[in-house]
């Protein structure tokens, strides 16, 4: 039986996608920063965990320089949520002007190479305007997974929304997905997974910004699987309507070691990928979970609390 919560929560979102998209832009930009600026001042744990999460990124930053990244963050997540809601309502002109990519030949090389690309990104800016921008821009459809969500109706809501951004969205459930996957690289396909902050517990230990945490096994088994190129990609917002991003020298299989060796040392390359990017533009890392071993509770999984918290960023 569905709880009063999470038909609210359900409500919410489908709120934002009827209502937020009719908005003109300026109104829907304002609307967003006056919502990050009310929860902000509010200094909930979400915002709290964000600013904590940015002192691993900025150590040396004073408490007001945190204070002014938490403020930025939190205006970047929200302009994210304001572009998400809209974005089906986006013409593909103004999907392909809204995204500009460095080194986007990277990914266009190896989508015309036929070998199968996986796309790797930590949760920085608007992953869905990149996503859409792939499959408009460059005409490319590819395959993504996203976690099963609390209500069912939510999840189905957030897989129909990608679905019409021209996405394939496969449940996170292992290894049906995984072979999913791998069909999909070894057909010369396309495959894009949000990848810095592990959802099953049983990820790869990684250094990332001088902590031990895990990240996700998956990029880089299905690349020595398929033998598809992995490439990570970072994101991030300016001053202007336009999201930029850039796209990272491809991650190489080790040419020796065992297979769990070459994974540790492939997630290693994606983490530290990752991290030059966010280093570059922490405001728009949306990390407010916690995601280091240091910092998690004893027993508990990195995906702690309700599958209804922030839940495109279960997307992985």
């Amino acid at each position: 039986m569905t709880s009063l919560r999470d038909r609210l929560v359900d409500g919410s979102y489908a709120l934002g996608w009827s209502a937020v998209k009719k908005l003109p832009e300026p109104v829907a930009v304002r609307l967003g920063r006056t919502i990050a600026d009310i929860a902000w001042k509010r200094r909930g744990k979400g915002v709290r965990r964000l600013e904590s999460n940015y002192a691993r990124v900025v150590p040396d930053a004073t408490p007001e320089r945190l204070a002014e990244l938490s403020r930025a963050g939190m205006r970047s997540y929200l302009r994210y949520w304001m572009e998400s809601f809209r974005l089906p309502a986006w013409s593909e002109e103004r999907v392909a002007g809204g995204f500009e990519v460095e080194d986007v030949h990277r990914l266009t090389d190896g989508i015309a190479s036929d070998r199968g690309v996986i796309l790797a990104l930590p949760h920085m800016a608007n992953w869905d305007l990149a996503g859409a921008w792939v499959t408009t821009g460059l005409k490319t459809p590819f395959t993504t997974v996203a976690e099963r969500l609390r209500p069912e109706s939510l999840y189905d809501r957030f897989v129909a929304y990608r679905e019409g951004l021209g996405m394939e969205v496969l449940p996170h459930s292992g290894g049906a997905a995984f072979g999913t996957l791998a069909r999909r690289l070894r057909d010369g396909g396309l495959i894009c997974l949000v990848a810095e902050r592990d959802l099953s517990a049983s990820g790869v230990e990684v250094e990332f910004f001088g902590e031990t945490t895990r990240m996700p096994a998956g990029p880089a088994l299905l690349a020595q699987q398929t033998g598809a190129l992995l490439l990570p990609v970072t994101l991030w917002y300016d001053d202007s309507p336009v999201m930029r991003g850039r796209v990272h020298p491809p991650v190489e299989v080790p040419g020796s070691g065992s297979r769990a060796e070459k994974t540790s040392v492939m997630t290693q390359a994606l983490a530290d990928a990752f991290a030059h990017g966010i280093a570059e533009h922490p405001e728009d890392w949306h990390m407010l979970q916690r995601l280091w071993l240091k910092d998690l509770d004893a027993g508990k999984a990195p995906h702690e609390g309700s599958g209804t918290q922030d839940p495109e960023k279960r997307a992985s």
